[in-house]
């Protein structure tokens, strides 16, 4: 019998990899160390746990780089896109599920799975022989991140992340605030409809800032230096870096008519997002925080609607990892000091849950190609997957690496036209026509 490929980690990366080696008629054995072994982030024990949102972000595949990578790994029969699909919550234009009924879907579906068997306990050792795929996320034990870093030398480099309250749907003041997406973006009503809104005077929101600037925050320890990821700031470090920049970012008043009084523009808006299937659960969009628990409840009860609001959880903020990727990694996600070892996910630098899953999608096919005695490439650089594998194994400069979202900037330029240079609007869809044509013939090479 064929030796099984072992990963260490069964969050959306490893999940995602394990499935796609059975798919390819492997056996896999899943290592996970929760619930035995906790992390700050995680609740459960369940296989791809969502911890700081709901959302996958946007599902436009003509408009949008990440709306272009789901569309891949539909087309590369993913888990986690399929799982997804069955757990929608109406988000607008984003992609929005249940999270706990999306991760117990992922779980059931891995254990139904006859080639994947599961072994509960940590790895606290990266191991010398077999194959593996390390994928222990952001969060990352302290024993396997020495070990890590003892092989490689380099050690991991680390950045900040920060998780967003969720709030008790039943204690949002409705007589305040209005259901509306962002310029009613939404194909039903219940799309257009999917998001809560807290209008904002220019007194509320001077009032709101004063309030965050002031408020006990996290304070990190000796040593630690504070990197952010940009597209996960906390709120007071956004709010530092100037009085109007939420009112710009999370809190921007525009695409939004306040139903109870129409002519009345808000000064800002604070949006919530439903957060699970039910509607009792809605998480405040754009709020990560760094604040104690105590300030948090205080500050945010300013927000008007939200004066009585009950939270079932508050934000926080804890130390994610993740490795030197330019340096250390080659483009079949392999660790070049150990070539039996493959990295996926966020651990290799990619950010977001989106991304995480699509190089666990890759390492798990590149290492059922190669037991089946192939070789897989990676897809082309003109791909939203491919592109961020050409982004952590080389594309970047080893010496400023840190996390990325996918995005149109990370593919290829398009061939000079005609006429000038093209607009966004038409930009974009050519580059995400052309990914498909060449996502196709990259699957269609592995038959």
């Amino acid at each position: 019998m064929t030796e099984p490929i072992h990963i260490i980690g069964a969050g959306l990366a490893g999940s995602e990899a394990a499935w796609q080696i059975a798919r390819a008629g492997l056996p896999v054995v899943l290592h996970e160390m929760r619930p035995q072994v906790a992390t700050f982030a995680h609740r459960t024990g369940d296989c791809a746990e969502m911890v700081c949102s709901n959302s996958f972000r946007s599902d436009d595949d003509r408009m949008n780089a990440v709306g272009q990578l789901h569309w891949e790994m539909r087309a590369a029969n993913g888990l986690i896109m399929e799982m997804a699909a069955r757990h929608r919550l109406p988000a607008g234009g984003a992609l929005a599920v249940d999270r706990d009924a999306f991760s117990q879907a992922v779980t059931q579906a891995l254990q139904n799975e006859p080639l994947v068997s599961f072994a509960p306990g940590e790895i606290r050792d990266l191991p010398a022989e077999g194959r593996w795929i390390v994928a222990t996320g952001p969060l990352t034990s302290e024993a396997l991140g020495a070990s890590i870093r003892s092989l490689t030398g380099e050690g991991a480099l680390a950045f900040f992340d920060a998780i967003a309250p969720i709030v008790h749907a039943e204690t949002i003041d409705m007589s305040i605030c209005w259901r509306q997406s962002r310029y009613d973006k939404g194909e039903t009503e219940e799309e257009r409809t999917a998001y809560i809104n807290c209008p904002m005077t220019r007194a509320d929101y001077e009032g709101f800032i004063d309030a965050l600037l002031a408020a006990d925050k996290t304070e990190f320890r000796e040593g630690e230096t504070a990197g952010y990821f940009d597209g996960c700031l906390p709120i007071e470090v956004m709010a530092e870096r100037g009085r109007e920049t939420l009112r710009h970012g999370p809190m921007k008043p525009v695409g939004l008519t306040n139903a109870h009084d129409p002519g009345e523009k808000p000064y800002a808006v604070v949006q919530l997002r439903r957060d699970n299937a039910l509607g009792t659960l809605y998480n405040i969009v754009g709020f990560q925080t760094k604040m104690k628990y105590g300030s948090q409840t205080d500050v945010f009860r300013r927000i008007p609607g939200l004066q009585n609001a009950s939270f079932a959880r508050l934000g926080g903020i804890h130390r994610n990892s993740f490795l030197n990727s330019p340096l250390l990694i080659d483009d079949r996600l392999r660790l070049r000091a150990r070539p039996n070892l493959r990295f996926a996910g966020q651990v290799t630098g990619v950010e977001g849950y989106v991304e995480s899953a699509a190089m666990g999608l890759l390492a798990g096919r590149m290492a059922a190609a190669e037991a089946l005695g192939r070789d897989l490439p990676p897809p082309p650089a003109t791909t939203s997957m491919g592109a961020l594998v050409n982004h952590i194994t080389g594309g970047a400069d080893a010496r400023t690496f840190q996390p990325m979202n996918v995005n149109f900037g990370l593919y290829p330029p398009l061939p000079e036209t005609r006429g000038g240079r093209k607009g966004r609007k038409d930009r974009y869809p050519a580059y995400t026509d052309r990914a498909k044509s060449d996502f196709n013939e990259w699957l269609a090479g592995q038959m």
